[in-house]
């Protein structure tokens, strides 16, 4: 059963709507510090070092078993770390698991409900456990349902539900105690393209509008990169990486090189690659396509090294030496390519 557990009635007299905020970076609302969880002779979880501010969403990105799950399990208390700490909201979940849970709404990948009741009751029953009136929870769980897009199926049986709108319900769910963490275990896994779009949408729009602080757990290198303010990468229970996308790319050309791939309408005119290699700062010139090698755009497309952007001085050598330019871009690291490039390196370490 994933509702709220019961005994949370510290959030007693939760206002029946919520109140938008705007982000606001006043410090970390979820700080770990090295967080640490051993079974046996197995770590699952190894010194973990995280902050995240408020209204920051927050990807915590990884393969399956290598300790995402673990580690949201200390941060709810539901198990204690065997050394290091957690807070959130200020709160240690070793110590105060009541007042996280208050505090923190979560999602698990397999959301339980009540399957022969209708999404309304089972949003009021997670409403009345958490304190809430009658009135307030019946108003609650009606304003969650519109802003959901569940409106028009409120009174159907959550046993009819797809798989996209039981992850729907379940934010709802976790919404009902207006909490100010909510904590999303793959909240995408099995749910169709269009399903995960409007899904991902509903959760940046909730941290935008109303000042939540999102921890976002997933492999989905694509569905986390459209939403997440910065990203963290998880293997074998380290984080080997954390930060903003721009940064975590930047980090790892350490050399400073820019690559820039340029392409020609035809054949390459004799004599053209030599004279963009003799470019000043021009490092090389490489015909296989990207940094990594994967193939390229076309079968007349380069890439020139460089340690700085050269991207008008080559446009204009191509120009100007007869050929016709048909591509020209300053090659970027998306989160797939950063993340196989850190691990990778983790495997030459």
């Amino acid at each position: 059963m994933s509702h709220e557990a019961a005994g949370i009635n510290e959030h007693a007299g939760t206002a029946a709507t919520v109140i938008p905020q705007t982000k606001q970076p006043d410090g970390p609302i979820i700080e770990l510090t090295q967080l640490t969880k051993k079974y046996g002779d197995h770590i699952a979880v190894n010194r973990l070092n995280l902050s995240i501010a408020k209204g920051e969403i927050f990807g915590l990105l990884g393969p399956n078993g290598a300790g995402k799950t673990t580690t949201i399990l200390m941060m709810l208390g539901l198990t204690e770390p065997t050394s290091g700490q957690a807070k959130i909201c200020g709160h240690d979940p070793a110590r105060e698991a009541l007042r996280v849970k208050s505090k923190v709404g979560y999602l698990p990948d397999d959301v339980g409900f009540y399957e022969d009741r209708t999404a309304l009751d089972n949003l009021i029953y997670t409403a009345r456990l958490n304190g809430l009136s009658k009135r307030e929870a019946a108003e609650r769980a009606f304003a969650l349902l519109e802003k959901t897009g569940l409106s028009d199926s409120a009174v159907k049986k959550v046993g009819a539900f797809s798989r996209g709108m039981r992850q729907r319900l379940g934010l709802a769910d976790v919404l009902i105690k207006n909490p100010e963490v909510i904590i999303l275990d793959e909240p995408t896994l099995g749910i169709d393209p269009e399903g995960v779009r409007e899904l991902l949408e509903l959760i940046s729009s909730l941290s935008r509008d109303e000042g939540l602080t999102v921890l976002l757990s997933s492999h989905h290198l694509h569905q986390v990169q459209q939403i997440c303010d910065r990203v963290g990468l998880f293997v074998q229970g380290k984080l080997i990486a954390a930060g903003d996308i721009e940064t975590l790319s930047k980090a790892l050309d350490e050399d400073g090189l820019i690559f820039i791939e340029v392409g020609v309408a035809a054949a390459w005119p004799g004599g053209l690659l030599d004279r963009l290699s003799e470019l000043e700062g021009v490092k090389e010139i490489r015909k296989e396509g990207g940094k990594t090698g994967e193939a390229a755009p076309g079968p007349d497309v380069v890439t020139v090294v460089c340690d700085r952007d050269l991207t008008p001085q080559i446009a204009e050598t191509v120009i100007g030496g007869g050929a016709e330019l048909t591509y020209l871009r300053r090659k970027e690291y998306g989160l797939d390519d950063i993340y196989h490039r850190y691990f990778e390196r983790k495997g030459e370490r």
